[in-house]
């Protein structure tokens, strides 16, 4: 049996789940990649997403081009990592979709997970880590940004987003860690560390 691994970061904007990624990928040596924009397809279609002078995007189209890039994404690169016996460590994931565009934009969730049942062809992540931020600490770092499309889109999107992620992990706690995101950096990383270490112990 295969040791490899994929394993996704999720959170908020600012939640700081691209930083604790890097982090962990880095310690166990696996391949780290990201959603959207992981391939040379997948930045174009991010260019869309996240550009703040298109304001009439629909947000069906929105989850079609998100599953786009995940399609692209899994076949490019986390499927042949996974095949040649690599673990993956992704900032973010299809349960950002779920998250953005179900919760965010308000869309069936169940048919949002099953366009992108589809787009991934099944392959979902084996685990999720989600960093779960203050609200102040998430407040200060966004006042520091020069914002894209999702990060400026309104309190109420941001509030449902958020309160996604917490539906989705405490609907599947084999799946999911939840991570407190209080303390240094290095702080975080050693809780998420462990906590994987366990989960590893256990598989």
């Amino acid at each position: 049996m295969t040791s490899a691994r994929y394993i996704a970061f999720e959170g908020a904007e600012g939640c700081g789940k691209s930083t604790q990624a890097a982090h962990y990928a880095d310690a166990i040596g696996a391949v780290l990649t990201r959603e959207t924009g992981g391939t040379d397809i997948g930045a174009r279609l991010r260019e869309i997403l996240h550009d703040t002078s298109i304001d009439n995007l629909a947000a069906r189209s929105e989850a079609l081009i998100a599953a786009a890039d995940r399609a692209q994404h899994l076949a490019e690169v986390v499927r042949p990592a996974l095949d040649a016996g690599r673990t993956v460590v992704s900032d973010r994931s299809v349960y950002s979709t779920l998250a953005y565009q179900g919760y965010g934009r308000q869309l069936d969730i169940d048919e949002v997970r099953h366009i992108n049942q589809w787009a991934t062809d099944g392959l979902w992540p084996e685990i999720v880590v989600f960093i779960d931020t203050p609200d102040e600490v998430i407040a200060e770092r966004m006042s520091r940004r020069n914002l894209d499309r999702f990060e400026a889109a309104g309190d109420d999107f941001h509030e449902r987003v958020i309160d996604g992620f917490r539906t989705m992990a405490a609907a599947d706690p084999e799946r999911w860690i939840t991570v407190a995101a209080v303390g240094s950096i290095g702080d975080v990383a050693k809780q998420i560390e462990n906590a994987l270490a366990v989960r590893r112990s256990a598989r």
